[in-house]
C-alpha cells in the first residue's frame, strides 16, 4: 500500500509541477513528460512526442553539437544545476523558438540509464534583462550627452572664466596704470614746485635787474643775466624732457632706432658738450679701445653718455678727475664712467633705478629723480644693461652694458 501512496504521490508531483520535466532513455528517447513541459512546447498530447528523440525540443541548428554533448553526457552523467550561464533555446511544435534555462538529472534502473530535464522558460526574464540593457543603454547615452552637454558648458563656462579673468587683469593693468600715472602726476607737481621754483626765481630776478642796466658800459651785467636766464631756461627744458620722456617709456611710445655709428665720435662730443659745465680744476679723462663702429641707437646711446657725465659732474668736487671709457669686444658693447664724488650708500643702490628716487645724500643737489630710470630704460631698449659700483664718499663708477646685434 505504501508503494502504490508513494507512486501516486510522485505522480501528482510529477503532473502538476510548475516546471517542464521530461525524461529520456539512454538513446535520448522521450520516454515521459509532464503536462506543464507539453503546454511549454505547444502540444497536447504526449503521444505526439514520447518516442521521438530529446532533438524535438531543440532548434534544428543545434542538433549535431547536441548529439555530441548528449553522447559525451551518457557515457559520464552528472547532476547539473540551473543557471550554470548557459545560453540555451528550446522549439515549439509550431517552430518558434523561446529562451530556457535546463537542469540534468539521472538515474539507473537495472542496465537502464535514464536523464531527467527540468525545463524552465524564461522568456519573461530574457525580455525582463533586455529590457534593463536597452534601458542602460539609454540611460549610458543619456549620461553621455548630459556629460557631453556638461563638458561644453563647462567649458564654456571656463572661457567665460577666462575671458573675465582676462578682462580682470586688463582692468587691474588699467587701473595700476591710472594709479601709477596718478603718482606720475603727484610727484611732477611735488618735483615741479620744487625744482622749477629755483630757475624761474633765477629768470625773475634777472630780467628785473636786466631793467636796471640801462647804460652802455653795463653791458656786461646784462649779458651775465642773459646767460643766468638762458641756463635757468634749458635746465626747465631738461626737467620737462626727463617727464615726457618717463611718460612716453610707461606708454610703450618709445623704441630703439638702431644704427650704425663711432662710438668713439659720439662719446668725445658728449665730452665737448659738457665741458663748459665742469666745476673748477674738474678734468675728463677718456679712452676707447676696440673697433670705433657699433650699432645701437645714437640717440639714446648719446642720452646714456650725457645723463651720466651730467651726474658725474654735478655730484663730484671741483679738481676732480671723471674718468670715461667705451669698449667694443667680439659679443659686448661697455660704456664705463667712474667718479671720486659723494658716492651711494648700498641701501640707496638697491632703489637707484626707481622713478623719483633721489640718494640720502643727494636730496639738497638739483635733480628730479628721473635721470638714471630713463637711462635704464633706455639700456633696456637696447638690449643692454645697467650696474653701479659706490660707497659712499668714495665715488661712483657706472657701467652700461650691450649685447651686439648679430
Amino acid at each position: 500500500m505504501q508503494s502504490t501512496a508513494d507512486s501516486k504521490l510522485f505522480q501528482t508531483l510529477f503532473d502538476h509541477a510548475s516546471i517542464g520535466i521530461i525524461v529520456v532513455n539512454s538513446s535520448a528517447e522521450i520516454i515521459t513528460i509532464n503536462k506543464f513541459a507539453l503546454q511549454q512546447f505547444g502540444y497536447d498530447e504526449g503521444d505526439d512526442v514520447l518516442g521521438k528523440k530529446i532533438e524535438l525540443f531543440i532548434p534544428s541548428r543545434f542538433h549535431h553539437r547536441h548529439e555530441s554533448h548528449r553522447n559525451g553526457y551518457m557515457h559520464d552523467p552528472k547532476s547539473r544545476p540551473m543557471g550554470i550561464g548557459l545560453d540555451l533555446y528550446a522549439v515549439k511544435k509550431d517552430g518558434s523558438e523561446f529562451p530556457v534555462e535546463i537542469s540534468l538529472g539521472n538515474y539507473h534502473v537495472d542496465e537502464n540509464k535514464f536523464v531527467v530535464a527540468f525545463v524552465n522558460d524564461i522568456t519573461l526574464r530574457k525580455q525582463a534583462e533586455q529590457a534593463l540593457v536597452k534601458l542602460n543603454e539609454e540611460l549610458e547615452k543619456k549620461v553621455e550627452d548630459r556629460t557631453v552637454t556638461l563638458r561644453e558648458t563647462v567649458e564654456k563656462l571656463n572661457e567665460q572664466i577666462q575671458e573675465t579673468e582676462e578682462k580682470d587683469r586688463e582692468l587691474m593693468a588699467a587701473l595700476s596704470k591710472e594709479k601709477e600715472l596718478g603718482e606720475l602726476k603727484s610727484r611732477f607737481v611735488s618735483v615741479a614746485s620744487h625744482e622749477f621754483r629755483t630757475p624761474l626765481s633765477t629768470v625773475l630776478s634777472s630780467v628785473y635787474l636786466l631793467q636796471k642796466y640801462t647804460n652802455t658800459d653795463e653791458q656786461p651785467k646784462r649779458e651775465k643775466h642773459i646767460q643766468r636766464i638762458i641756463s635757468s631756461v634749458n635746465l626747465l627744458t631738461d626737467i620737462l624732457n626727463d617727464f615726457l620722456n618717463v611718460g612716453k617709456i610707461e606708454e610703450g611710445k618709445i623704441q630703439a632706432r638702431f644704427s650704425i655709428f663711432d662710438i668713439e665720435k659720439n662719446t668725445t662730443e658728449t665730452i665737448a658738450e659738457m665741458q663748459n659745465i665742469c666745476k673748477k680744476g674738474q678734468q675728463i679723462g677718456y679712452k676707447h679701445e676696440g673697433d670705433t663702429q657699433v650699432e645701437l641707437d645714437p640717440g639714446m646711446f648719446k642720452h646714456i653718455s650725457l645723463n651720466l657725465l651730467s651726474n658725474a659732474i654735478k655730484f663730484s668736487p671741483e679738481n676732480s678727475v671723471i674718468q670715461l671709457n667705451t669698449k667694443v669686444s667680439e659679443n659686448e658693447i661697455e660704456f664705463r664712467i667712474k667718479d671720486s664724488g659723494i658716492g651711494i650708500s648700498k641701501e640707496d643702490q638697491e632703489h637707484l633705478f626707481e622713478r623719483f628716487f633721489r640718494a640720502a645724500n643727494a636730496i639738497n643737489i638739483q635733480g628730479t629723480g628721473l635721470g638714471l630710470h630713463i637711462v635704464s630704460k633706455y639700456a633696456e631698449l637696447m638690449n643692454g644693461h645697467i650696474s653701479c659700483k659706490s660707497e659712499t664718499d668714495n665715488g661712483t663708477e657706472f657701467t652700461v652694458t650691450f649685447q651686439k646685434q648679430h
